[in-house]
């Protein structure tokens, strides 16, 4: 049969399973769209392409299979490029189609040219620069066996203009390859590393969105449980355990809970589950667990050894790994150990709180009004971190944040591309004041779709989170973090076609904000608070774990 170049791609598409994607269209892209205008795959305009990028994400994030995003050459992929980096830094399959101007004008600085190629290269699992279009079949195949297979990540696909135009006789659309098999678990190692955690005294686990990845949430129940090992999460990592598991420790780092890093420095035995040893868990790697031999897992191997040395090691993705693992670890009686680790929360997990209605009562009050089981979406900020140590996520693929590139602007079109993946559930989007201004355009896009997203902003008229760094670490020298003009975010939303609602933390009308919780369609609920909460407790920057400040410090 002969195809276009465009046709091979959607065709491609279809192949893989994709009935939705998301972009904008551009001269560079045209020949691509004319071919989706009948193809029967949905396409979801976007109003930037950063939010096409972060809307498959979410389609992404949710599913667990890669999504599409497309965009035209020029300011179209440099725009796209924030939202694949952000995807690389967290493991997301996303394949990132960008149109290029036509082979004979590269290099010439053609209208809307860029090397998009280049650019990619440092911020994708993989990219393409399509150069001959009967390579085009096997690179849209190859793209998303890339994207999903192992660690997961984005792959770029560039395609001339021209390349799109032209025809080419081929006899089928390859079919989509297998994800290439993982490695056994190696016995020996794993029993290695079973009579570690076996003869350990005070292990702990620290698990992390490699889990989730890998849809081992059940089995890291059934090995902690057996093993009696308590669980603390990166921020990647929440939603791999049960909230109200009596094991469940909470999130680890930075912002974590006092008492999970101060459990973390009393431990023998760190277990390492699909995660990093970045600077945010650890702090100051040095005196990160200083008495704890460490045991790492990860699909990557390139992780190991990276920022923290291991004891013992395992290259093997999560659930293998954990499956392989409980058929050699023993059951123990750990009490006296979860019992040190439960007097450590009564001791050092409460809430301080200032005058007003808190940030934390504010999402404990949505999470009992909404719909069970919501999936949540946040920006990033100081919501960011009230969230994350407060919502108690229901398990599996329940929390999307910006993890590794800490992009704000990523809550609401990711919440977007989360409802589109799955129709049944409330998604709840808490953003800040400055992050939604990011990508708040989207709520055209979110207005067009009619989605069950809801859409809580915590309004303190500034950059809280760099905010609190500049009172805290730089003698109170403020500057560039107060907004001057307060954004009526509720008539704004209004306008977009989204019902608005304005409270003020003192004043919240429950009734007013359960219905816009519970009934259904797209609703902003813009929440006033205070400027001068911060998020506690804290690890100083280059600070050890073991060093938080915590609130009654400040009050």
């Amino acid at each position: 049969m002969k195809l276009t170049g465009s046709q091979i791609i959607v065709e491609s598409l279809k192949k893989q399973g994709i009935d939705v994607v998301t972009g904008i269209p551009g001269s560079a892209n045209l020949p691509l769209y004319t071919e989706l205008h009948e193809s029967g795959i949905e396409h979801i305009l976007a109003r930037h392409e950063q939010g096409a990028g972060f809307i498959a994400q979410g389609m992404a994030r949710r599913s667990g299979k890669p999504a599409v995003c497309l965009a035209t050459s020029g300011p179209g992929a440099t725009n796209l490029l924030t939202a694949i980096a952000d995807a690389k830094m967290d493991s997301v399959p996303v394949v990132a189609i960008t149109g290029q101007v036509a082979l004979p004008f590269i290099g010439t600085d053609a209208f809307q040219e860029v090397d998009t190629f280049g650019l990619s290269l440092s911020i994708t699992k993989h990219s393409f620069l399509v150069k001959d279009i009967g390579d085009l079949p096997g690179i849209m195949r190859d793209a998303f066996n890339i994207a999903a297979s192992g660690r997961p990540g984005p792959v770029l696909v560039d395609v001339q203009k021209d390349i799109q135009n032209q025809s080419i006789e081929i006899d089928s659309i390859p079919d989509p390859l297998p994800l290439p098999p993982k490695s056994a678990p190696g016995e020996k190692e794993i029993k290695e590393i079973a009579e570690a955690i076996n003869k350990s005294a005070r292990p702990v686990i620290y698990a992390g969105g490699g889990v989730i990845l890998s849809g081992a949430e059940e089995a890291l129940r059934i090995f902690a449980e057996k093993a009696s090992v308590p669980v603390a999460v990166s921020l990647r990592g929440l939603s791999t355990f049960d909230h109200y598991h009596p094991l469940y420790m909470g999130l680890i780092g930075m912002h974590g809970n006092l008492s999970t890093n101060t459990a973390f420095n009393e431990a023998d035995l760190v277990i390492c589950i699909g995660a990093r040893f970045n600077d945010r868990t650890t702090g100051n790697t040095n005196g990160f667990c200083p008495d704890a031999r460490i045991i790492h897992a990860d699909i990557d191997a390139a992780e190991i050894g990276k920022i923290r040395r291991s004891d013992l090691s395992i290259v093997s993705d999560a659930g293998d790994f954990l499956e392989a693992l409980v058929n050699y670890s023993e059951k123990k009686d750990r009490s006296g150990w979860i019992s040190r680790i439960n007097e450590l929360k009564k001791i050092h997990d409460k809430d301080f709180q200032l005058p007003g209605y808190h940030p934390l009562e504010i999402i404990r009050t949505v999470s009992n009004l909404a719909h069970e089981g919501s999936i949540v979406a946040t920006d990033v900020g100081q919501h960011q971190m009230w969230v994350a140590r407060t919502y108690p996520f229901p398990v599996g693929r329940t929390f999307f944040t910006s993890g590794g590139l800490g992009t704000m602007g990523f809550g609401l079109p990711v919440a977007i591309g989360a409802a589109l993946a799955d129709k049944t559930k409330t998604v709840l989007c808490f953003s800040g004041d400055g992050s939604i201004l990011m990508n708040i355009q989207e709520l055209a896009t979110l207005a067009d779709l009619g989605l069950n997203v809801k859409v809580i902003i915590l309004d303190n008229g500034q950059l809280g989170l760099v905010r609190q760094q500049q009172e805290l670490f730089y003698g109170r020298k403020f500057i560039a973090t107060s907004f001057r003009t307060h954004t009526d975010f509720s008539t704004i939303a209004s306008g977009f076609g989204i019902r608005g609602i304005d409270m003020n933390a003192a004043r919240i009308d429950m009734a007013q904000l359960e219905s816009a919780l519970k009934e259904p369609g797209p609703c902003l609920v813009n929440i006033n608070i205070s400027g001068e909460y911060n998020v506690y407790p804290m690890v100083p920057p280059g600070k050890e774990n073991i060093n938080m400040l915590t609130e009654d410090m400040h009050e």
